[in-house]
């Protein structure tokens, strides 16, 4: 199983980042270079707990599905997005906020397992991975600017 953890600092308040962070809309505006798309599920706005996206993007040359869950939610502190279908053999995100002194910290802690033996582990280790890291801090770029120029 790989695990990537990112930390971003956002000067905005927790409820502002928390909700941007699952606004579909705004991940549709951040994930525009794989043009990245919710097909299916909730396809706007604010999703919730236990609620379902699919979504589909280009990545690596192919468009790809993928249907993803809110299995937990805690307002304004955490929650948490699973694959219940798509290429991961697993796949979860889970997203946490802190908030001190106005300033928000999101920590994105991601866990995931390839199929396909050790082909999949070594495309893991020479493109997925990195991938992976570069769209989440280009997403938390942008999650960064809409939550700072709300206020």
């Amino acid at each position: 199983m790989t695990t990537i953890k990112i930390r971003t600092k956002i000067k905005a308040p927790i409820q502002t980042v928390f909700d941007v962070s699952r606004d579909i809309d705004v991940h549709q505006q951040s994930a525009s270079p794989t043009n990245e798309t919710a097909i299916d599920g909730i396809t706007t706005g604010l999703i919730n707990y236990n609620e379902t996206v699919t979504w589909r993007g280009k990545h690596f040359g192919f468009y790809l599905t993928h249907k993803s869950r809110i299995t937990a939610m805690n307002l304004y502190e955490y929650f948490v997005d699973e694959m219940e279908e798509g290429k991961f053999k697993s796949f979860r995100h889970e997203h946490f906020f802190y908030e001190k002194n106005g300033v928000t910290t999101m920590k994105d802690k991601l866990y995931y397992e390839m199929p396909y033996g050790f082909l999949g582990e070594l495309f893991d280790f020479l493109f997925l991975k990195n991938h992976l890291i570069n769209f989440i801090i280009e997403r938390n770029k942008i999650l960064k600017n809409l939550s700072e120029n709300e206020q």
